[in-house]
């Protein structure tokens, strides 16, 4: 049998044009140890990191197919948590790139991320109402929170109480005790959502941002704690206390002290706070940052004194006034919220803001990083103690339009890429990704581009029916043409290269003929390119595509009348009809031998046609959306089709077969360009992104696509744990907790046979399998501790609940000679917990395993014992290696103040003698 046919692998070799992805938030990024000069943003599925000092990529941390929804920073600045929509968690090493650990537990996109003080724990809350604690050291999941009926729009740790704090859409704010984990509080004081909520001055105030112009400011006072908070706090929860709700029994008390009144228009979109909750950034739906300081208790004290005296100074004049000398001056000395935070400079934008970041340095400068809606990323500075003017020390906008890119296309060389949108054309180098230039469009949205012949000049058909004749090296207009009165859809070049065609919205096809003329401005005497209108074709529908087959003997015209006419180029007579689709036909294009014509339309087909006869050789349902794009690689018969479902597929002409699937843009795909050669293809869409795919030498084969990646959720992902209703898993069910459990079930029959033959040769040597050779086995244990160690940690236990109960008994009666080695004691640990924990009945009953379970039980306590004795003797080594280390620093301070001292001592005695014997002899 022969082999199929082969085709070659295109893979993806670079997205740009994207600043940053609207859809995600931005965070300041400690590198090299340097804080407030680097920004992380999502852009797609990567995580970009600009310098916003020389306004470059300081580092790009690649995703795979997914698109990135949140990120945030680990407070020791060596990690980065990233969550996709898809659900899923990654932590990646920022010196490495590398991924450290994947959490896969949310069904939908992730919304919030916060990494604890320590950076040991990461919460994250999603689309599908679910908030689950993460433990980034164990690489598993702690708890999972389950309890809103909205999305969760912030998450936020309460460090110094080991508890979790979420706000939702459906109105409220719970707050969780990691320890029991449950809901101990629910906050119901809001009428519409909480779209953000934020803590501030050291975890005492809740400030919660909803869809009315003012922010909610709520004290948060711990029962255990009012006995140490002093009298004025005592008599502030007293006048605050809110309709008598009595909150005695609870162990939080949540009073709100007031309200922040924004300036702003619209529902708040999102809060942030500095490292240190000093500061509060606040915007809406339109381009207005505020903030306001939380004063420290010595500031705050001061502004309550001086809002008193005024307050008496004023009693005490209005009853000098009133000659009421009797009046009682007497103010209540209460701090109120005025007194506590004050407001600082507002920020206004250039645009609409999507995220804000703040770090605040040592001596009071504020850095406010800003992502806009415009894909642009900004940094502003202000010093907060005095109130001094916002300065702007960078702007990122070159790099991306700030629109969606309409259309996209190739030189003739490869080398430039050009692409349109409705604010500017950007030509860029392909092979750097890299903007060479920048032009601005003075007239309607681009909607259609091609390059010269010579690759010196551009023309890009727009909305309003000018054609724009473009200097590609000077980056500038050279001349605009009235080309059509409506919507220039379609420009391209003639096959022989001497001119170009257009079709617009007025229902003509007009062809152009390039000539060289005197520059019009009369500023050089070389001669400029011109348009020369030569012909007209004349039809009864709107054009929506056009093309000239190579050999320039016909044309084809794609008509809103969901037809395709096909005329002879030189008379303009009518050929053939091509009828069939149900919607318009949105793009079309010949093959180079002349003979195949396809279609793509908006009722989701492509359709292949003869053109000597005009029959269609093929249907194909391509897409699940309208097809907006189609061009066949130059030579071939295979073509490409973008489509506004996001993806890019290749398809064989001849086979009809779907070659393969492109990981495409996140919304619709608007347009694609095949390079020369067909080296190159690249596609716009709605996610603001050009996406760069390279033909590689790697052979494909139709029928051998890869798998789908892992993590992908497969069956009932968040099902409690079969009699154990009450036990919910913070992971869900992924193909790699598949693959890990199809592996320990391999494991166990290999080493069971092995076992057996073992058995049976009764102290004769038995070759080990080929399995456990290859893992460098010897023995049963020893390849189940070896399967185990290479499963992610974070389907470990995902994989244990999918083992049979039988299975499970025989991992439980290997555990105990594992246990005795001593090495690997806490995977080992928690395999028995986990697995008695799930089985624990069923175990326990089961009089054969019971002896099991008691050396489990004597085994496991002694190795955590060691291992507890060895963590407490190096932690109280290290503690008294640092105690050493800062007796001798201060012993070396004390040696240098006193030598300073006893310096100083000597200047002041030299001093004195030289001023006594001038004293004497005066």
């Amino acid at each position: 049998m022969g082999l199929t046919k082969q085709y070659l692998r295109y893979a993806p070799s670079g997205i740009f044009n994207v600043v940053a992805s609207s859809d995600c938030n931005i965070s300041h990024v400690t590198l090299n140890g340097i804080s407030g000069r680097y920004i992380a943003v999502g852009a797609c599925e990567h995580v970009i990191i600009w310098d916003m000092r020389l306004g470059e990529k300081a580092q790009v941390i690649t995703g795979e197919k997914v698109v990135v929804s949140q990120i945030a920073c680990s407070p020791t600045g060596n990690h980065m948590a990233v969550g996709y929509v898809d659900g899923n968690i990654n932590v990646y090493d920022l010196n490495s790139n590398e991924v450290i650990c994947v959490f896969a537990g949310h069904k939908s996109a992730i919304t919030c991320l916060q990494y604890d003080d320590q950076g040991h724990r990461i919460v994250s809350g999603s689309k599908d109402t679910e908030v689950i604690l993460w433990d980034v050291v164990s690489e598993t999941g702690i708890a999972r929170f389950s309890g809103h009926k909205g999305i969760i729009t912030s998450v936020l740790f309460i460090n110094g109480k080991n508890c979790v704090v979420s706000s939702s859409k459906d109105t409220f704010v719970k707050f969780w005790d990691i320890e029991t984990k449950h809901c101990f509080k629910t906050l119901g004081g809001h009428q519409t959502e909480v779209w953000s909520s934020i803590l501030l001055k050291e975890e005492r105030y809740l400030v919660t941002g909803s869809t009315d112009q003012e922010l909610r400011v709520w004290k948060l006072v711990w029962t255990d704690k009012i006995k140490e908070e002093d009298q004025i706090a005592q008599q502030l929860e007293i006048v605050k206390l809110e309709d008598g709700d009595s909150e005695e029994s609870s162990v939080l008390q949540c009073h709100q002290v007031g309200t922040l009144v924004r300036g702003g228009k619209g529902r708040v979109v999102g809060m942030a706070t500095d490292p240190g909750q000093k500061v509060l950034a606040c915007y809406g739906t339109d381009s207005l940052l505020e903030l306001f300081a939380f004063c420290s208790d010595e500031d705050a004290k001061l502004r309550m004194n001086k809002r008193i005296k005024k307050q008496r100074k004023r009693l005490a004049k209005q009853a000098e006034e009133a000659d009421n000398a009797n009046e009682n001056l007497d103010v209540a000395e209460i701090l109120t919220l005025s007194d506590e935070v004050r407001r600082l400079t507002s920020m206004k934008l250039s645009g609409k803001m999507k995220s804000t970041t703040l770090l605040l340095g040592m001596s009071g400068e504020l850095r406010v990083g800003v992502s806009l809606a415009s894909n642009t990323v900004e940094m502003h500075s202000l010093n907060i103690s005095e109130s001094s003017e916002v300065k702007c020390l960078k702007q990122i906008t070159i790099p991306g339009h700030q629109k969606e890119p309409r259309c996209v296309t190739f030189s003739s060389d490869n080398l430039a890429i050009l692409s349109a949108s409705v604010d500017s054309i950007k030509i860029w180098n392909r092979n750097s990704q890299s903007c060479l230039r920048t032009i601005p469009v003075p007239c309607g949205r681009p909607v259609s581009a091609c390059f010269a012949p010579g690759d010196r000049h551009a023309l890009v058909g727009c909305v309003d029916g000018q054609l724009l004749l473009i200097d590609v090296a000077a980056g500038t207009i050279l001349e605009s043409v009235p080309a059509h009165t409506t919507n220039c859809a379609v420009v391209g070049l003639t096959p022989d290269l001497r001119g170009c065609y257009s079709g617009g919205g007025d229902k003509t096809v007009k062809l152009w003929q390039f000539e060289l003329i005197d520059d019009p401005t009369g500023e050089s005497k070389a001669k400029v390119l011109s348009l020369l209108h030569t012909r007209t074709l004349e039809l009864e529908e709107t054009v929506t595509a056009v093309k000239i087959s190579p050999n320039s003997k016909f044309i084809a015209v794609a008509l809103l009348d969901s037809t395709v006419k096909i005329f002879f180029l030189d008379t303009f007579k009518f050929y053939l009809s091509l009828y069939g689709h149900k919607l318009p036909v949105l793009s079309l294009d010949i093959s180079y031998d002349s003979n195949l014509i396809a279609t793509g339309s908006a009722d989701r087909n492509v359709k292949i046609w003869g053109m000597d006869f005009g029959d269609c050789h093929k249907s194909i349902f391509a897409h699940n959306d309208s097809v907006t794009a189609l061009q066949f690689v130059p030579s071939t018969h295979y073509f490409f089709t973008g489509s506004k479902d996001g993806k890019v597929k290749q398809w064989d002409g001849d086979s009809y077969d779907s070659i393969i699937i492109l990981n495409g843009h996140a919304g619709e795909c608007y347009g694609l360009s095949v390079g020369a050669g067909g080296l190159h293809v690249a596609s716009c869409g709605s996610d603001r992104a050009l996406r760069l795919y390279s033909r590689t030498d790697e052979p494909l084969v139709l029928g051998d696509q890869d798998e789908e990646e892992e993590g992908l959720a497969t069956g009932d992902q968040h099902a409690p744990v079969p009699g154990l209703p009450g036990l919910t898993m913070p992971t869900k069910k992924t193909i790699g907790a598949e693959k890990a459990a199809d592996s320990i079930l391999e494991c166990l029959s290999v080493g069971a046979e092995y076992a057996s033959q073992v058995a049976e040769a009764k102290g004769a040597p038995v070759q080990p399998p080929v399995l456990m050779a290859a893992y460098n086995c010897s023995t049963a244990e020893d390849f189940l501790l070896a399967t185990v160690r290479k499963i992610r940690s974070s389907d470990l236990e995902e994989a244990l609940l999918l083992l049979p109960f039988n299975s499970a008994c025989e991992v439980v009666k290997l555990l105990p000679t594992l246990l005795e080695r001593g090495d690997n004691t806490e995977l080992l640990c928690r395999l028995a917990f986990f697995l008695v924990r799930v089985h624990h009945a069923p175990l326990v009953a089961n009089r054969h395993l019971l002896k099991y379970l008691i050396q489990i039980q004597a085994k496991a306590n002694m190795r955590l014992t060691e291992l507890r004795d060895m963590v407490g003797y190096n932690l109280h080594a290290l503690q008294w290696l640092q105690r050493d280390v800062e007796a001798n620093e201060s012993e070396q301070l004390f040696r240098e103040a006193t030598n300073e001292r006893r310096a100083n001592e000597k200047r002041t005695r030299r001093k004195r003698a030289l001023k006594r014997p001038i004293v004497t002899v005066t």
